[in-house]
């Protein structure tokens, strides 16, 4: 516990100050509160070329800075200023977070596992979100280490919470590797049967939080089909090829190319908000993505051993707030690429299966791996 105490004084410290020239990191006194009695605390971790900081509320990236062609620094995840934003829900909810218990959409807030029903908290037009009302986004999590480069964080979701089964035991890592990529990964485990999807829900722009859209990122996909939905964005079921529509990533392109399309699908979503059924075998670590932001030359590759990708392009922002900047967080202009099973796979008996029995253990690994193109 002393450790631990130290680090976290040390990484309150070091918000403020920084080796890298013109890297502005948050004050980690602006974080430090008490949450249902539960200390919160800003943490600072630096692989020499990335910066990030964390804290324990919701599991969340606050900032992350990374250099552009001409080694000048920019945070390129959205976030707040201090914690009370955060706490309050002001704007986006799920800012930097982790989400789950079940990460995505469950339609009708509703599943049946081992002929039982369950019906969860409805927090999105009848559905269940991101886990519900609390979700993991919500909590203040223990941190069990934290050294220069990773923070391991913990958890108990309690059996009945947003209405889901089983006390989940789970365990996240953030990770700043020396190839410059953000590493997490979760372990977890249950004393009785449930479902478990978990996900992070950073929202990106690689030209720097607030400096405007995301419609010249070049985007490639690794998926040639994706999870078709209806108007409540829940999905049909059926798997849809992208060629000949929108959703065609497989070669780059700008994600503004086809955003405003009248296809039925981006009506839907009013834009993109979809899962991709990705390319590789199902439990095998690989691409899932890339994204070239080409005024600054920075480019991130996305990898995971999950089966899905769910890219959002910032559809429901609506420039009523702003960041840690005070620049106005404005409609697509920052995007999430989540790695995960698929939504509503607990309804859906052709999906991958998302249920996690006493014995077994969930694992997940999602590497966001960060480049300068010259």
């Amino acid at each position: 516990m002393k450790r631990i105490l130290v680090f976290a004084l040390a990484a309150m410290l070091l918000a403020g100050c920084s080796k890298h020239s013109k890297v502005k990191l948050l004050d980690g006194n602006n974080f430090t509160t008490e949450v249902n009695g539960k200390p919160v605390s800003l943490y600072t971790l630096d692989n020499g070329d990335l910066m990030m900081q964390v804290t324990n509320y919701g599991g969340r990236v606050v900032s992350l800075w990374t250099p552009d062609r001409k080694k000048k620094y920019a945070d390129v995840v959205l976030g707040y200023e201090n914690i009370d934003r955060y706490i309050n829900n002001e704007g986006e909810r799920f800012l930097g977070a982790a989400v789950g218990r079940y990460a995505n959409r469950i339609g009708g807030g509703r599943f049946v596992l081992d002929s039982v029903e369950y019906q969860l908290a409805k927090n999105d037009n009848g559905n269940t979100l991101h886990g519900g009302e609390y979700g993991i986004d919500r909590i203040v999590w223990d941190v069990n280490s934290v050294n220069d480069t990773a923070i391991v964080l913990h958890t108990v979701l309690a059996d009945g919470l947003d209405g889901f089964p089983g006390n989940l035991d789970i365990t996240m890592t953030y990770a700043l590797t020396k190839n410059n990529e953000f590493v997490v990964t979760y372990k977890a485990t249950t004393d009785a049967p449930t479902v478990c999807n978990l996900s992070h829900h950073s929202f990106f722009n690689l030209k720097g939080e607030g400096n405007g859209s995301i419609l010249n990122h070049e985007l490639m996909i690794n998926g040639k089909f994706y999870t078709a939905i209806n108007s409540a964005l829940i999905p049909s079921g059926n798997f849809r090829a992208v060629k000949d529509t929108p959703m065609d990533f497989t070669v780059a392109k700008t994600i503004g190319k086809d955003i405003n399309s009248d296809h039925p699908q981006m009506q839907f979503a009013n834009g993109y908000d979809f899962n991709w059924v990705l390319s590789k075998p199902i439990d095998q670590f690989g691409l899932a993505a890339t994204v070239y932001e080409p005024t600054t030359g920075r480019k991130m590759e996305v990898l995971t051993d999950q089966p899905g990708l769910q890219f959002y392009s910032g559809n429901f922002f609506d420039g009523k707030t702003t960041g840690k900047y005070g620049k106005t967080l404005n409609n697509r202009e920052s995007f999430a690429l989540e790695t995960q099973k698929f939504p509503d796979s607990p309804n859906q008996e052709r999906f991958p299966s998302t249920v996690l029995r006493p014995g077994d253990e969930y694992t997940h690994t999602c590497v966001y791996r960060f480049s300068v193109v010259k």
